[in-house]
């Protein structure tokens, strides 16, 4: 038994002996793969900046430009890598690693299924013109300024300064509604008056309270004034007219300001906006029955 373990710890020795002389063999090269590391970090960190200025006489989005100098970037440092590995001799390792890589590449695929969808959009949507850094845009039910697409998300600043994270694959699959893609947007007003009212002299009031609201609106023939129906207490209108405008804030902003311009000219002209009445009609004789009813009360 104590010859087993003397002759296997002189093994462990003998082989504990080469790897400390192979350490001391390779130590040069371990010296020279480190800086060689470190100066293809350096090479890769200043090649990122170089990119980005260059892409930056392009027409090419912000989002694409990072996109473009990150992937120049990894790839530096990914042939770096494979360098170093064979100043350290390890080409063995290179070659493991090189064929374990597809099996890895496939593992990595299925398990990554969604990553790589958003991933695959976030390049979309950076090449794309119709979505930019800025605009104001309505998706997936949200809507607000585009300050960031990286290759995650969009992120969206709503008008009361919340951000909203949406996967870029959901942006890419879903309508996409862009208010600063023109220079003018239409703002759509609905209203009602009472059945009694003049309706040429609703209209006329309307048109004109528009016309001087809105600097926007050149001409009175600029403003389609339609009547849509006989509702049940009121007849509904509708009002549309162009505003100079981007976003989707500003239009709600120019109907809040049309609702108080009209509501102000309909009560200076005595025309009533008039709210749902319900009417009870009750059978002769049932205010006397109900009187006979202690539960019911005919005191005014």
């Amino acid at each position: 038994m104590n010859e087993k373990f003397s002759s296997a710890w002189t093994k462990m020795l003998d082989k504990l002996e080469t790897w400390f002389d192979n350490i001391v063999l390779n130590f040069p090269n371990f010296i020279i793969a480190f800086v060689v590391f470190l100066i293809v970090l350096l090479i890769s960190k200043n090649i990122n900046k170089v990119t980005l200025r260059f892409l930056d006489k392009s027409k090419l989005q912000r989002s694409m430009k990072n996109l473009i100098s990150k992937l120049i970037s990894a790839i530096i440092i990914l042939l770096g890598l494979f360098f170093v590995l064979g100043i350290l001799n390890l080409s063995k390792t290179l070659n493991t690693i090189l064929a374990g890589a597809g099996v890895l590449g496939l593992a990595v695929g299925l398990a990554l299924q969604g990553a790589l969808a958003n991933f695959y959009s976030g390049i979309v949507l950076s090449y794309v013109n119709f979505v930019k850094f800025g605009d104001w845009v309505e998706s997936n039910g949200f809507e607000g300024e585009i300050i960031d697409i990286d290759l995650r998300s969009v992120t969206l600043r709503q008008v009361d300064n919340n951000l909203v994270y949406i996967p870029n694959k959901m942006v890419v699959d879903s309508p996409i509604k862009n208010y600063s893609t023109t220079s003018q947007s239409r703002v759509i007003l609905g209203c009602g008056v009472h059945y009694d009212s003049d309706l040429n002299l609703v209209k006329e009031l309307v048109v004109n309270t528009i016309f001087k609201e809105f600097e926007a609106v050149t001409n009175k023939q600029d403003v389609l004034f339609l009547y849509k129906e006989f509702a049940d207490s009121s007849i509904n209108f509708e009002t549309r007219f162009w505003i100079d405008s981007t976003s989707a804030l500003e239009v709600a902003k120019a109907k809040s300001e049309a609702i108080i311009a009209i509501k102000a000219v309909f009560d200076a002209n005595d025309i009533n906006i008039p709210f749902p009445i319900r009417t009870l009609d009750f059978p002769e004789g049932f205010l006397n029955t109900g009187s006979q009813n202690p539960g019911i009360s005919t005191n005014p």
